[in-house]
């Protein structure tokens, strides 16, 4: 099968992070700036590409579906302060989760090795920075979501089954952790609120994806293998950041 061409990410330098989520509503950093952002050595980052051999199916799936592998913990961050909650459920209203909204979503915990760590702690507090900087200075509940999207047997695999859609957060932190024999995975970025609209493919590892989620709504298309013979695998780590608490059942 030939890969479609897409255009490139449109890269943001660090320096001009805060201002191009302000204008845009959306940015993209590679990996290096990731890295710096965050405070963690890229080496540091690749070192945790083991936890998503390790994740467990997702079991609720209302497509019927089999193509999706996660993993789930929710933190609270204040300044350079992470702290782990007891591992709670996911839940999103319907209003932006038509398919899976409205109801209480439990999956396995983030393991330990990964939650623990000193640089993983330090991820959640440079994207929680970018929220303060979008939206003020504050305590920020943050939910960490491990995902792995695999053709598998059906042949087609799924990133974003409920389609274009805001996750009811502040901000929205999408990590590419790699993706492997992969034709498809476009990301695509709209305004909420008018016709203008951007498409790009991540490829790049430890590159990052941050959304105003006031501001836009987002997609990721099917991914379907490259090549026959192996699954096409996307794996991506997708952090919110939500003001004032988590999102729970009224």
């Amino acid at each position: 099968m030939t890969q479609a061409t897409h255009p490139a990410p449109p890269l943001t330098a660090l320096s001009g992070l805060d201002d191009r989520l302000r204008s845009a509503g959306f940015a993209v950093i590679d990996a290096a700036g990731l890295s710096r952002l965050c405070d963690v050595a890229v080496a540091h980052l690749d070192g945790w590409r083991p936890f998503w051999d390790a994740l467990p199916p997702d079991a609720h799936l209302r497509d019927g579906g089999r193509y999706r592998q996660r993993r789930h913990g929710s933190f609270v961050v204040e300044g350079e302060q992470v702290r782990a909650v007891p591992q709670r459920a996911h839940w999103q209203p319907l209003e932006y989760n038509a398919l899976h909204g409205g109801f209480e979503r439990w999956f396995e915990p983030l393991p330990p090795a990964l939650a623990d760590d000193a640089g993983f702690a330090r991820l959640l507090a440079g994207i929680a920075r970018c929220a303060s900087a979008l939206r003020g200075v504050q305590p920020w509940y943050v939910e960490a979501h491990a995902f792995r999207i695999d053709s598998g047997a059906d042949g087609i695999g799924r990133p974003t089954p409920e389609g274009a859609h805001r996750d009811g957060v502040d901000l929205v932190a999408v990590i590419l952790v790699g993706r492997r024999n992969v034709n498809g995975g476009e990301t695509r970025v709209f305004d909420a609120h008018g016709p203008q609209g951007m498409r790009f493919t991540l490829t790049e590892p430890w590159s990052a994806l941050l959304l105003d989620d006031a501001r836009v709504i987002h997609e990721t298309t099917p991914i379907r293998a490259l090549h026959a013979g192996a699954p096409a695998q996307r794996d991506t780590l997708v952090l919110t950041c939500r003001a004032g608490g988590f999102q729970d059942p009224v």
